[in-house]
């Protein structure tokens, strides 16, 4: 006689999750606020950091940076504030 395994499906569960549209594309980037949040080691972000801001002198950069796998929230202000924002994840 057979015998019938009983297992769990490798796709799994996902829970619905809420949607939001992207912002709108910005035609240019000189005197806006971009947000650079980075987390991870600084062998890719330092020179990353300092490369943008020679390259695009006109725009405000704002930076938080943290050594964990997750990033600093923006918070309230930061976001009514900033228009775009460079996520980096550097490990």
């Amino acid at each position: 006689m057979a015998e019938i395994y009983k297992c769990l499906s490798p796709i799994g569960n996902q829970e619905p999750v809420d949607l939001f549209p992207l912002a709108p594309r910005l035609n240019s980037i000189d005197g806006k606020t971009i947000h650079l949040s980075i987390c991870g080691e600084a062998d890719i972000w330092v020179p990353m950091e300092k490369k943008l801001k020679q390259d695009y002198p006109n725009v405000n950069w704002t930076t938080k940076k943290r050594f964990h796998i997750v990033p600093w929230e923006l918070s309230p202000e930061e976001r009514k504030t900033t228009d775009a924002v460079i996520l980096g994840v550097c490990w």
